[in-house]
């Protein structure tokens, strides 16, 4: 009985083990593609500080293809995250129930911030990267973009 024991529960162990590492491994790597953002404003060198498309229908539907190429396999489809990394629907959360319309501005470009420079320099703990920095890989029209997709995500309160 033992053994049989020990043999179930080293089998349960073992097929566990390649569940999780058939997951990690499906995870891959992301290779960037780029981002034709053909039509849109150019913003030149200087890094803006809050998302200058939020209204602008072009990149929105850039940001989108632009999302989905790049960011979907770890954030989720339509930036529904499966749990693999933050759900960035939420990313703003704070700012949407402020009242003062002054303060949920300042919250909102706070936010825009914060976005931008986890885009740009990546996410990285311990010496492990959580998310690769993507300055050089997207201009900053391109960044801003996603930003205005996510915006058009943002979770229902």
């Amino acid at each position: 009985m033992k053994h049989t024991i020990r043999i179930a529960a080293g089998a349960l162990a073992l097929g566990a083990a390649a569940l999780t590492s058939l997951w990690a491994s499906a995870h891959g790597n992301v290779i960037p593609q780029a981002v034709d953002t053909t039509g849109l404003p150019t913003l030149g060198d200087k890094w803006r500080d809050e998302n200058p498309y939020r209204t602008n229908k072009l990149a929105l539907k850039i940001g989108s293809s632009a999302y989905n190429q790049n960011c979907a396999r770890c954030h989720g489809l339509e930036a529904e995250s499966g749990g693999i990394a933050p759900d960035l629907r939420l990313l703003d959360r704070d700012c949407t129930g402020i009242k003062n319309e002054t303060k949920k501005q300042a919250c909102y470009k706070e936010t825009d911030k914060y976005f931008l420079t986890s885009i740009r320099h990546g996410k990285v703990r311990n010496g492990a990267v959580y998310m690769p920095p993507f300055e050089g890989v997207f201009n900053q029209e391109a960044m801003w973009a996603i930003k205005t997709y996510l915006e058009s995500r943002r979770a229902a309160d």
